[in-house]
């Protein structure tokens, strides 16, 4: 699930070297922190947070198919 997290992120920012992506993993659940450059911040959030929503709307989906939940924040 990190690998698709990952896939999607590395290919909306321009600076790939700073993203991190911690996984706190919980008994029924799972949290994603994904820290980003500040300059590429508007770029995973989008206009009125469009594109943070639909990431975790994907995520949410192959989360699904592992009966977990999920949930994904972004560190500026």
């Amino acid at each position: 699930m990190k690998e698709i997290l990952e896939t999607i992120i590395l290919n909306l920012v321009d600076n790939k070297d700073v993203v991190e992506i911690k996984e706190v993993d919980g008994e029924k659940s799972i949290i994603f922190e994904v820290k980003v450059a500040e300059t590429d911040m508007g770029k995973i959030i989008g206009r009125q947070g469009r594109l943070a929503r639909s990431i975790r709307t994907v995520m949410k989906s192959v989360a699904g198919k592992e009966h977990k939940k999920v949930s994904v924040e972004f560190i500026g």
